[in-house]
């Protein structure tokens, strides 16, 4: 049987409800994790979401900021939330679900930014993102009992493809070595595999983020592959496909990233 994860970035769902309905409609994912949600829990649009089958959702939210949730067609057994940096930041979230007879962990994640600047000395948003990517290596993939996947808008584009220009983008805020080196070390130490470079080699583009600044994005494609799936390796040989829907980056008041669905026989 085959089920479906979708990550996106979505850049305040209130906002954007009729876009994420759009998606629902047309892809239908099993699971749902939406970051950048900006809203709390009581201004979370609830109703309508559990009116298209997502009757199991909980959320990590903060009013105007951040904010994470899971959207689920199969019950979650658990709400947790950690607080990665203790600055009281809604930018994680895990549940766990069962499917085929595996028990899973699924963890959400919205990781900083990082402004601007890749120097911590001047600016601190940049130190907040490194030091919440090393926190980060302490998470595990393969865990007694229970397998795992995570997802989210990492902001960070580890691989020389993940982004238009290797070269150009060596200074620049999401792919600076630090960073880089940062999150691929968070692979490396927790076990994790990098699903969509399983489904699409490493040798060729792949983006999720397309700027706002492009005056037309889409000729210039100047994109970066913010947002990933990882799991843990006793999943890999279950992933059937990994979709990035670029067309969703061009739909009315859109966010700048795009849904990524993996695709699992369970």
């Amino acid at each position: 049987m085959s089920f479906s994860i979708t990550t996106w970035n979505i850049n305040s769902v209130r906002l954007r409800l009729p876009i994420v309905q759009q998606f629902i409609a047309r892809a239908r994912p099993d699971i749902l994790c939406l970051q950048e949600i900006k809203c709390r829990e009581p201004e979370f649009p609830f109703e309508p979401l559990k009116e298209m089958g997502y009757s199991h959702i909980i959320l990590h939210g903060q009013k105007g900021y951040h904010g994470v949730a899971i959207l689920s067609k199969v019950p979650l057994l658990e709400d947790h939330r950690q607080d990665y940096c203790g600055v009281g930041d809604a930018r994680h979230i895990s549940a766990i679900f069962e499917r085929g007879g595996r028990r899973i962990r699924l963890h959400n994640f919205y990781v900083p930014a990082g402004g601007d600047e890749p120097d911590r000395g001047i600016n601190p948003k940049f130190g907040h993102k490194l030091d919440f990517v090393e926190e980060m290596k302490a998470l595990r993939a393969d865990l007694p009992g229970t397998s795992s996947i995570l997802v989210g808008d990492l902001n960070i584009a580890p691989l020389e493809h993940d982004v238009w220009s290797h070269r150009q983008m060596l200074k620049i805020v999401s792919h600076t070595p630090v960073e880089t080196e940062g999150l691929l070390e968070v692979m490396r130490q927790g076990g994790w595999l990098d699903l969509m470079r399983q489904h699409v080699p490493a040798s060729e583009k792949l983006y999720t983020w397309w700027s706002y600044r492009a005056k037309d994005w889409e000729a210039a494609d100047r994109g970066r592959r913010l947002d990933h799936v990882w799991s843990s390796s006793d999943l890999g040989p279950l992933l059937e496909s990994i979709e990035v829907l670029k067309e969703a980056r061009g739909w009315e008041r859109p966010s700048d990233h795009v849904p990524v669905t993996a695709t699992f026989r369970f």
